[in-house]
């Protein structure tokens, strides 16, 4: 429809013209079900509010927007690090956003960015992509995925599950036969997700039987509580594991210290093995994964910058990580006596 207004959208939602300023302006405090006529509505008409359309016409708002979960994994503003990176030279204004409920794939905010129509572009972080939200980012603004893939989106990934299967066979050439498993929850992990991934074919490789998985509260730290899950079997047990794999570094350096503090030794009785590589890992000699965040986010943002020029297939991009092997995995033959 040309020149759709707030009306038509509210006409056609059936709903008054405040609600479908609140489902596009602030869709958390509309209920799903209405939020989601009201989207829907203004796909079907073209609506863009009319100020956004006029700055967009004049050679675009010169603003794009980054979301990711900040708070749920710190990691990313590394790769916000590389996307600065690539915009220093440059005039950009950075729209951040938190994407706090990992529980969930269903965004109000991904839902509502294409239409308020404020930004030229979106950068979208480690966030799995449900089929609603895809369509509706797919017809109306240029959109990169960083650290999550989805088809007809360009990307930038990272081998992961490659990383975990390379951990896997690492440990085995240890010695190690009954392995652990660490993820932080403070929510449900999405299944695709980064962490879920690297984990899955960890634990693939191993065979379910051979695997402990234990999941501990981010929030309140959870390493006594890891170290305590992986002896619940008794130290000797001939079922504890004697190898265990962090989701994520600072979950391996809280299970290091707890681990200290009980009296285990790393690697004599268990060794451990993180994921993302950092200052904090290599002054501890923490055996990791190193993964190029800064390098996903400056790539991301290169690609948007070639889809915002008017390149319809910017292409995607997949890097590969490294085992960096330090103290917390020994040596060869699995634990000492």
């Amino acid at each position: 429809m040309e020149d759709a207004t707030i009306y038509d959208v509210a006409r056609l939602a059936g709903v008054s013209i405040s609600t479908v300023s609140l489902a596009i302006n602030h869709p958390g405090r509309v209920r799903p079900a209405t939020r989601e006529r009201v989207h829907q509505a203004a796909d079907a008409v073209g609506f863009v509010p009319k100020e956004h359309a006029v700055a967009r016409a004049r050679r675009g708002l010169g603003r794009i927007a980054v979301v990711a979960p900040f708070s749920h994994y710190p990691s990313y503003y590394r790769r916000l690090n590389g996307v600065f990176s690539e915009l220093k030279d440059t005039a950009t204004q950075v729209l951040i956003y938190d994407y706090a409920d990992m529980a969930t794939l269903e965004s109000p905010l991904l839902s509502a960015l294409p239409i308020r129509g404020h930004v030229d572009g979106l950068l979208i972080m480690g966030i799995p992509l449900s089929e609603a939200v895809a369509d509706r980012l797919g017809g109306r603004l240029p959109t990169v995925l960083v650290d999550a893939s989805h088809p007809g989106f360009p990307s930038v990934t990272v081998d992961y599950a490659g990383a975990g299967i390379e951990v896997a066979l690492h440990l085995q050439s240890l010695g190690h036969r009954k392995v652990a498993t660490l993820m932080g929850a403070a929510v449900s992990i999405p299944e695709g997700s980064p962490g879920w991934t690297r984990l899955s074919t960890f634990q693939d490789v191993y065979g379910l039987e051979n695997v402990l998985r234990v999941i501990v509260d981010r929030r309140s730290g959870g390493g006594a509580e890891a170290v305590e899950a992986v002896l619940r079997n008794g130290p000797d047990g001939p079922d504890r594991p004697t190898a265990v794999f962090a989701e994520w570094d600072l979950l391996a350096v809280r299970f290091l210290a707890a681990a200290r503090q009980t009296g285990i030794r790393v690697p004599e009785d268990i060794s451990l093995v993180g994921f993302d590589d950092g200052d904090l890992p290599e002054a501890l000699g923490l055996s990791t994964v190193t993964q190029p965040m800064e390098e996903t986010g400056a790539l991301g943002m290169r690609l948007l910058a070639r889809a915002l020029d008017g390149d319809d297939s910017p292409g995607s991009v997949q890097l590969t990580p490294a085992l960096a092997l330090r103290s917390t995995t020994g040596p060869a033959g699995g634990p000492q006596a």
